[in-house]
C-alpha cells in the first residue's frame, strides 16, 4: 500500500483485513502463554503502578514487537502513537498497537481478552480520529473489524469455518427490558461511580452485565449483544482498545462519546458510555 496516497475505504477495509490476520497470529502466540502452566505476570507493587496497568506481561511486550515490525512492511504511515511528535500534521497517520485488553481475565485463564490495533489520522483542526480498528479474541475465535465508510464486520472462527457478519446494534429503543454492560476499575472511587450507576438502574434492564474488557464490551453494543456500556474511567493506557472498538461502533451506526454528551479524547482520561443510538437518551440521567 502507497503510504503516501489518500486511502479509500475499500483501501481501509483491505488494510484492517491484512492487520486482522497479524493480530490472529499474534493471538495464537498469546493464547500459548495463556494456557502454559507457568506464571503470566508479576503484579505491580510500586504504589504509583498500582494506578496504572495492574500486571506487566512479557506476552505483550512479545505482540508490540511482533506487530510493530510487520505493520512497518505493510503500511508504516508516519509511524506509531506512542512515538509521535508532539504536533502532528493535517493527514498525517499513526499506528497504535494495544496491548492485552483484559489482562485480569487473561491472566485468570478467562477466554475474555483481545488484541487490538488503530489507525490515526489528524484532521485539518490537527485533532487525532480512529479511522481503522481491529479487535480480536482469541480465544473465543472472533474477530471485529471497520473502516471508515466501509461498515464493520464480525468475523467468527467454527469448527466447520469462517463465519462473516455485517455488524449492526440492537433495535431496543428503552431502558426497559434492556441488557447493558458496564466496566469498573481496581481504583476504588472510580469502582464505587460504575457500581453507582448499575445499583441506581436496578429495577429497569432485564440484565447488566460485567465481564469485559473494554473492547469486546463496545463491540457487542455494536453488534446487537448489548444495548449499552459505559465505563466512568478508562485511562490513557486504554486508549489503543476504546479506539479500535470505537471504529467498529461507529461504522455500526452505534453512539459514543464521554459521560457528558463531549467527544472522546484521545490523550486523556475518558468517562465512556456506547449505545446503540436509541437508548442514549433515557440512559444518560443516570450516568453522574
Amino acid at each position: 500500500m502507497d503510504d503516501t496516497q489518500t486511502q479509500t475505504p475499500q483501501d481501509l477495509r483491505n488494510l484492517a483485513l491484512k492487520v486482522a490476520g497479524l493480530l490472529e497470529e499474534a493471538g495464537k502466540h498469546a493464547l500459548h502463554d495463556q494456557i502454559n502452566p507457568r506464571n503470566l505476570a508479576q503484579p505491580s507493587t510500586d504504589e504509583q503502578e498500582r494506578r496504572g496497568p495492574l500486571f506487566k506481561l512479557e506476552t505483550d511486550s512479545k505482540i508490540l514487537r511482533f506487530m510493530s515490525t510487520r505493520l512497518a512492511d505493510i503500511a508504516h504511515f508516519d509511524g506509531f502513537w506512542t512515538t509521535r511528535p508532539s504536533e502532528s500534521r493535517p493527514g498525517q497517520k499513526y499506528w497504535y498497537i494495544g496491548k492485552i485488553d483484559g489482562v485480569i481475565n487473561y491472566v485468570r485463564r478467562m477466554s475474555e481478552w483481545t488484541l487490538t490495533a488503530a489507525l490515526f489520522e489528524f484532521d485539518e483542526n490537527r485533532e487525532p480520529k480512529p479511522i481503522l480498528g481491529v479487535v480480536h479474541a482469541p480465544a473465543l475465535g472472533l474477530t471485529y473489524l471497520a473502516a471508515r465508510g466501509a461498515g464493520a464486520v464480525r468475523i467468527h472462527k467454527t469448527a466447520v469455518g469462517e463465519k462473516r457478519d455485517k455488524v449492526v446494534p440492537s433495535m431496543t429503543s428503552s431502558l426497559d427490558g434492556s441488557v447493558l454492560s458496564y466496566g469498573m476499575s481496581i481504583i476504588p472511587e472510580e469502582s464505587k461511580r460504575a457500581l453507582d450507576v448499575a445499583s441506581a438502574l436496578a429495577g429497569r434492564p432485564a440484565d447488566i452485565k460485567r465481564v469485559g474488557p473494554a473492547s469486546l464490551d463496545l463491540c457487542k453494543v455494536a453488534d446487537g449483544t448489548y444495548d449499552a456500556y459505559f465505563e466512568p474511567m478508562l485511562h490513557v493506557w486504554d486508549i489503543a482498545a476504546i479506539a479500535a472498538g470505537t471504529v467498529v461502533v461507529w461504522e455500526a451506526q452505534g453512539t459514543l462519546s464521554r459521560w457528558d454528551g463531549d467527544r472522546i479524547h484521545w490523550r486523556h482520561d475518558n468517562d465512556v458510555v456506547a449505545t446503540n443510538g436509541l437508548i442514549v437518551r433515557d440512559l444518560k440521567p443516570y450516568l453522574k
